[in-house]
């Protein structure tokens, strides 16, 4: 199975009713957890990891396993930067072959994340990569700092959307990281965006929901559910013993189970 285009893949989604996984990952195990289970239940899943991450994790390293990974896999993947925050990263992860990136100046004034968002189109064209966008702000940043929440507002949506980005994540009351409380989720900005723009529709800050809210969020058009957080409490608490092999077999198998859940939760099983 090639490597696949984010924006493809969000488009078979929307046009079906489903979601697709969008899976951080930060090591070997990780990655080989993702595909384990998109190749059991024979779902699209997208490979991604944030700029944030590089200081743990380099992209010149885990870039490449992420590639070679999805270059392998029985099933569409498709591989993308989060968050990225420099013009340097996002160009380091096209040239690896990244099929997308998400440039992220959602802290800026709605024109300064325009303008970010248009140059990161135009040179992610020349590769054939599709480009993803934030407006709003979600609360906690990717590291865990507490970042205000700002809820997107729709003409600034719209605004963004004309740039010629492929998804737009979109600030609704969602966080990175565990949320202290069940989340009040701003439904209607997503109904009134839905159909209005030709960009997919992404979730930021998906690990912690109740799959109520993941369903309810599919119905309003949600395409993108990125997953973090449960991936790599899984993997922290699957290592407990001091056999390195054991560790490795035992922490994919952990992040395993729950992407299987997520692809069922997502309607993206038997998608592929």
């Amino acid at each position: 199975m090639p490597l696949c285009s984010m924006k493809d893949l969000l488009k078979r989604a929307d046009a079906s009713g489903y979601a697709v996984g969008s899976f951080s990952v930060a090591n070997m195990e990780c990655i080989q957890g993702v595909l384990q289970a998109a190749e059991t239940l024979r779902s699209p899943v997208i490979l991604q990891i944030a700029e944030i991450r590089l200081p743990c994790s380099p992209l010149y390293l885990i870039g490449p396993m992420m590639m070679a990974a999805a270059r392998q896999a029985s099933v569409p993947v498709a591989v993308h930067l989060d968050h990225g925050k420099t013009m340097d990263c996002i160009r380091e992860a096209l040239d690896l072959g990244f099929t997308s990136v998400m440039c992220d100046a959602s802290h800026l004034p709605i024109e300064e994340n325009m303008r970010f968002a248009e140059k990161t189109v135009r040179l992610a064209e020349k590769y054939g990569a599709a480009v993803e966008a934030e407006v709003g702000q979600i609360g906690r940043g990717e590291d865990g700092a507490e970042q205000k929440e700002v809820i997107a507002g729709v003409d600034d949506a719209l605004r963004m959307d004309g740039t010629g980005i492929d998804a737009l994540a979109v600030g609704i009351g969602n966080a990175h990281g565990l949320y202290a409380q069940a989340p009040h989720l701003r439904y209607d900005v997503l109904d009134q965006l839905y159909g209005r723009i030709r960009s997919a529709l992404v979730l930021h800050g998906g690990s912690g929901l109740s799959d109520e809210q993941y369903r309810h969020l599919i119905r309003c058009g949600m395409r993108k559910m990125n997953i973090a957080t449960d991936l790599f409490r899984a993997q922290a608490q699957a290592c407990s013993g001091e056999d390195i092999f054991t560790n490795i077999k035992n922490s994919s198998q952990a992040v395993s189970g729950i992407v299987a859940r997520n692809i069922r939760l997502f309607g993206s099983e038997g998608k592929a």
